[in-house]
């Protein structure tokens, strides 16, 4: 079926739309004047004065609105870095928040500790609420609560159990922290009874593998979240704190949709790194942080410079090893309970040497132009799709998408990508503005089942920052609607959607890119164009020692591209024998390809079962997104993270005192901690009239032809007054 969308000139395109895809209903509706009210006002105006006012409200600069703020902040005060909470006697500095990163990473893992210390300035007892991001793989599985000199380890728990737990803790006045699971990259931390003065720290713990791509190891620390579009019609109740009601599409929108601030100066980050690469290293460096760096041999020590940095970008550590020491295979391996687990990577060949027949391609570029690509972001995405069309060829063929509140694209069908096209192109690249909202299911329904044309090999390249909150729903349309075709999503911003980007490329059959700074257009887009080219190595498979029952994730492995390595977590049943080998067989460009991996040279290393296990548990929330029943999946994720000691969906890790400290007739305050916006993000994009979570340009719109509307029927009045007049004199 192909779904074709005009630009609504009445209400029934718009409610026909809305009944499929949603809409976004969660900002008030401003109060309006009566008509009578109206028009009395207007004729006491002259026509000049309106014209005046029509101009003004065609050209006037948009102003932010509160709704992604708390309501009780004020927004002056918010803006100068201080944040305020209404409390029971009026406005007082809110809990404050600093936040500590150490990691470990030796060979392919990390284990990192992130320390959140909540200081109470008010002269209230308060319960903090903080969003905050993880890695997207994050296997997390550790909680210590720090109250003074005394640590309070926390517990794995079903999460019904670890709330029910929490929340009679709160009332009964005891100090107590709950961590939950939002999305698979998206937490919420909770600490009730931090008293007046006073401060609670809340570490927690994950492990974590590291990114190979093209020669280089890569581990990246997401520091803020930036505020996702939210379609879908507010129901009545909520479960969280967030400025988002829940919605008929989204229905824990209020949990994940946290208060984001522009400035703060409490909101700061401070960061260590311990890293034992195993081989020596020709450069190791962060991407968009300074830092200092200090070594031992091969082991080096990475910190941040100045001592700390705001939270509003993320944090991204490369690594690359000496070239003739670069590691072709590597494999970890820990025993649990008599079951052996497995951390393979094995680089394929990079058969850049072998000729090959080029295929002619279908290339659709989607763009992302809603309020949360404002400022540097759609920048950064111009400029990745000005290089993209630049890597076409005569023979290919394409298409350009831009997506915001609305759909629209260049072309009706995608065109032969001559010089003239290609030119058109790049004007209308270069006329893309950010605004309005991040409706996009309906761009990626338009880009997977266009006309499709035999002979040409269709790829999809989704430059997008992925700010929205339906991302189950787009990974089931990806994985309906695919077909033969190709997904490869860019992550685009300082503080990208990454488990929407690895998830939809996924699902997709290609791979991801994040580009978080201009100057790394260049470099990343044409690696992205080496890659898509054809992929190096297909149909992989990986057989285990001797009759072992292997339980792998993924459990097919995808079509590699040039310099992705082969990635593999596994349960073997049993056993394994000291001289037994693991072989990898696939079709690389060259031909045939096998390699052999000895089993006896993989190295002991804890934590390899946890990331299993976080592996097992996202594939079977892939299986109930695909139709498996909710209870089904809920005992058999919870069987695996309480082994495990894992947070999930399903689980949570619950800390609580044993002593209460909060007197019995004292009100507890609620308070949610805000996010940092996004560096490069401005406020009055997103929540202003153009704000990712509204649907303010269409109202904007309909507002300016309302008015011109008035204007012209008044105006028309005013003549028709004046010539009854004239005729009554005559």
């Amino acid at each position: 079926m192909r779904i074709r969308f005009r630009k609504h000139r009445d209400g029934r395109a718009q409610k026909d739309q809305e009944a499929k895809y949603g809409s976004r209903n969660c900002h008030p509706e401003p109060e309006l004047e009566s008509f009578r009210q109206v028009r009395a006002r207007l004729c006491r105006q002259s026509k000049w004065h309106w014209m005046a006012v029509f101009l003004v409200a065609i050209w006037v600069p948009r102003a932010p609105a509160a709704e992604i703020q708390p309501s009780e902040v004020r927004p002056d005060q918010v803006q100068s870095g201080t944040l305020l909470f209404r409390m029971q006697h009026g406005y007082e500095i809110a809990t404050r928040m600093k936040t500590d990163i150490d990691a470990r990473v030796t060979g392919l893992v990390a284990r990192v500790s992130v320390r959140q210390a909540f200081m109470n300035d008010g002269p209230e007892w308060v319960e903090g609420v903080y969003v905050f991001p993880l890695p997207d793989e994050a296997a997390v599985d550790h909680l210590r609560m720090t109250i003074g000199e005394r640590i309070i380890e926390g517990e794995i728990r079903e999460k019904a159990q670890a709330k029910k737990q929490y929340e009679q803790a709160k009332a009964e006045g005891r100090k107590a922290s709950l961590v939950e699971q939002e999305r698979a990259n998206l937490f919420t931390a909770s600490v009730a009874n931090v008293a007046p003065g006073e401060t609670v720290i809340v570490e927690i713990e994950y492990l974590q593998t590291i990114r190979y791509d093209e020669g280089a190891f890569s581990l990246r620390f997401p520091m803020t979240v930036t505020p996702r579009y939210i379609n879908g019609h507010p129901l009545p109740d909520r479960t969280g704190s967030g400025w988002s009601p829940d919605t008929t599409w989204v229905l824990d929108a209020s949990r994940i949709t946290p208060p984001v601030v522009k400035r703060s100066k409490d909101q700061k980050v401070t960061f260590n790194a311990e890293l034992n690469a195993g081989v020596p290293l020709a450069l190791i460096a962060s991407r968009y942080h300074v830092v200092d760096i200090s070594n031992n041999g091969s082991r080096y020590h990475v910190a941040l410079a100045k001592g700390g940095a705001p939270m509003d970008h993320d944090l991204e550590l490369t690594w690359k090893p000496v070239p003739d020491s670069l590691p072709r295979a590597m494999l970890f391996t820990e025993a649990i309970d008599g079951d052996q687990h497995a951390l393979l990577m094995m680089l394929p060949p990079d058969d850049f040497s072998v000729l090959r027949q080029r295929v002619p391609r279908e290339l659709i570029f989607v763009i992302d132009t809603s309020g949360s690509m404002h400022g540097t972001s759609i920048d950064q995405a111009k400029r990745a799709l000005n290089l993209a069309l630049s890597g076409l060829a005569p023979a290919d063929r394409f298409n350009v998408i831009q997506f915001n509140s609305m759909t629209g694209a260049l072309f009706p069908n995608s065109v032969d990508a001559s010089a003239s096209n290609i030119a058109v192109a790049r004007r209308y690249v270069s006329g893309l503005n950010a605004e309005g909202g991040t409706e996009m299911y309906p761009a990626l329904s338009r880009a997977l089942m266009a006309a499709h044309y035999e002979s040409y090999l269709r790829q999809v390249i989704f430059i997008t920052d992925g700010s929205v909150g339906n991302e189950s729903a787009l990974f089931t349309l990806i994985e309906q609607q695919l077909g033969n075709s190709r997904l490869f999503t860019v992550g685009i911003g300082s503080a990208p959607n990454s488990w929407f980007m690895r998830k939809a490329a996924e699902a997709g059959r290609g791979t991801f890119t994040t580009i978080s700074a201009l100057h790394e257009v260049n470099e990343k887009m044409e690696r992205l164009f080496r890659k898509i080219e054809l992929p190096q190595v297909t149909d992989i498979v990986v057989q285990w020692p001797g009759n072992v029952i292997a339980e792998s994730y993924p459990a097919t492995i995808p079509d590699l591209y040039a310099g992705e390595p082969i990635m593999v977590r596994t349960r073997l049943a049993s056993g394994v024998a000291a001289n037994a080998t693991v072989l990898i067989r696939g079709t690389s460009a060259g031909g045939s390809w096998d390699a052999e991996l000895d089993w006896e040279t993989g190295e002991a290393r804890s934590g390899i079962g946890a990331l299993w296990a976080r592996a097992r548990i996202e594939e079977l929330m892939d299986r109930r997104r695909q139709g498996r029943s909710e209870e089904e999946t809920r005992d058999a994720v919870v069987a695996v993270a309480l082994k495990h000691h894992l947070v999930s969906r399903f689980t949570s890790l619950v800390a609580v005192d044993k002593t209460p400290v909060r007197p019995g007739n004292t009100l507890l305050t609620r308070e949610q901690v805000p996010n940092l916006l996004p560096y490069g993000q401005s406020m009055v994009a997103i929540s202003g009239f153009t704000a990712t979570a509204t649907d303010a340009a269409v109202y904007r719109m309909n507002g300016v032809l309302l008015m011109l509307t008035g204007w012209l029927f008044f105006t028309y009045l005013k003549f028709w007054r004046s010539g009854s007049a004239t005729r009554k004199d005559d």
